[in-house]
């Protein structure tokens, strides 16, 4: 029997797709590169993101119209990323509760609601 992680973000995968992707870890489709030596500006990743993000609006119902924004880091990343990307010249940042602590680094303003 397979074993199952119930854990939040890994997830038990199809076989056939542990196996594709080994495959492309070891070389991708002939190129003489791996999966992880090619470039995120090459033909090669271009068709991998494009294909990802079909399939993604395809398995989600994604209406026409809309992109999907793949970015690295787990949740808490996403909280500093956000920010830093809209950030001009000043901020605040408001600790709301457990997860508003989590974030580092952590942006020098900060208020604190009681």
């Amino acid at each position: 029997m397979k074993v199952h992680n119930f854990g939040a973000g890994p997830a038990v995968l199809p076989d056939i797709a542990v196996k594709n992707t080994a495959e492309a870890v070891l070389e991708l489709e002939g190129s003489g590169l791996s999966l992880l030596e090619i470039s995120h500006r090459s033909a090669a990743f271009e068709k991998i993101a494009q294909e990802t993000e079909t399939l993604l609006h395809e398995l989600l119902n994604v209406p026409a119209g809309y992109r999907t924004l793949f970015l690295g880091g787990g949740a808490s990343t996403q909280f500093v990323v956000v920010p830093y990307n809209l950030l001009n010249t000043k901020a605040a940042y408001l600790e709301t509760g457990a997860w508003a602590k989590r974030p580092l680094p952590r942006p020098n303003i900060s208020v604190k609601l009681k």
